[in-house]
């Protein structure tokens, strides 16, 4: 054969495969389907049903098990220490005095007393690993537990190397009697300062039930990715004027609905209601109904929002809320729900070692 019918035969090949190609499927204006994200597996104070409440034990046995985040709550003391505690009032259930941090302190005792009454020093005289939590047979006691600040777990998972790991911290502003936590403003501040000066800042998400707390931490950090909680009555649906929880939102402006009001807040990312009625409520039980059901679910993705309810235990309410589509959960037995992940086949979050 000659090189001119060679170049010839060579030319006529894009045409034939043209030719022999499906005709491409015209554009039709929506984005292909994104890949599913993993579910968030939220270990609640760390796992308090595994370990002694946010403390750092804890967190690092969630780290250990594989968890997608670590959810806990924060407040600020009387000389503007961010100390990982739930309970804005010390708790005599939680945690017991072993003796005043100077002779004749007229703080002491210092249970029952506001965090932000105490500072760091009177608080960590206190033994909050004295006896297991009532109600949480499994919980393995970290005796003599003393309250850690925020910097403390925030370098709990740097040593780790937990790159992948999110923490959930939440802003716990008493919104209903702001006399008993430090000012919001003041609050959000100091807890947005810890967490810019860890480096980590972009494996956290803020939450809290109060909507102003959120509304403050947009302005401080625009690009943090928020939550809104809610436990329902803190909407105050069908009640005159805006409940102080809101942020100045009146839910009623939005039919009650959690959904549609919460996602007028700049930077809010994600819902987090409870997962039903009553909040301890299981399925089955007489008169249980989900609040983040699929309806919830529904009308959240089609805003662009996560769903991940608090705070599920019980084996089959978590799979129920599975079913509903949520992305997430928060819970106090973080080895449950990734069992349950490991038997449905879904991926599972990576356990980490400290280095």
């Amino acid at each position: 054969m000659s090189s001119r019918h060679v170049l010839a035969g060579l030319a006529l090949v894009p045409v034939l495969a043209l030719s022999a190609a499906p005709p491409a499927t015209a554009y039709d204006g929506h984005r292909p389907h994104a890949p599913k994200p993993r579910f968030d597996l939220q270990a609640h104070r760390g796992g308090l049903g595994m370990t002694t409440e946010e403390s750092l034990e804890g967190f690092g046995k969630a780290l250990r098990l594989g968890v997608s985040t670590l959810e806990l709550d924060t407040h600020v003391t009387k000389d503007l220490k961010v100390v990982v505690n739930h309970d804005r009032q010390i708790s005599a259930v939680k945690c017991r005095d072993t003796g005043p941090v100077t002779a004749g302190d007229p703080m002491y005792p210092y249970v029952g007393k506001y965090i932000k009454d105490l500072t760091l020093a009177q608080i960590r005289t206190m033994d909050c690993g004295y006896q297991q939590l009532p109600g949480f047979p499994e919980q393995e006691v970290v005796k003599g537990f003393r309250m850690v600040e925020l910097k403390d777990v925030l370098n709990l998972v740097k040593r780790y190397r937990a790159r992948q790991v999110k923490l959930n911290i939440e802003t716990k502003v008493e919104a209903g009697a702001p006399e008993q936590t430090a000012p919001r403003a003041l609050f959000v501040r100091r807890v947005h300062e810890e967490i810019h000066r860890s480096g980590i800042e972009r494996q956290v998400t803020i939450q809290s039930f109060d909507w102003g707390a959120l509304k403050e931490m947009h302005e401080l950090a625009p690009k943090w990715p928020l939550v809104a909680l809610t436990n329902y009555d803190f909407l105050q649906v069908g009640k005159p004027g805006a409940s102080p929880w809101l942020g100045g939102i009146d839910a009623d402006d939005y039919g009650g609905d959690f959904v549609r009001a919460a996602a007028t807040i700049p930077g809010v990312k994600a819902l987090s209601p409870n997962y039903g009625f009553p909040q301890s409520g299981k399925v089955g039980d007489p008169g249980f109904r989900f609040y983040a059901d699929r309806t919830m679910v529904e009308e959240a993705h089609a805003r662009g929002l996560k769903v991940i309810p608090w705070t599920c235990d019980d084996p089959a309410t978590l799979e129920a809320l599975m079913d509903s589509g949520v992305d997430g959960v928060i819970t106090d037995y973080p080895n449950r729900v990734r069992q349950i992940m490991a038997e449905r086949g879904m991926p599972l979050p990576r356990a980490y070692r400290p280095r």
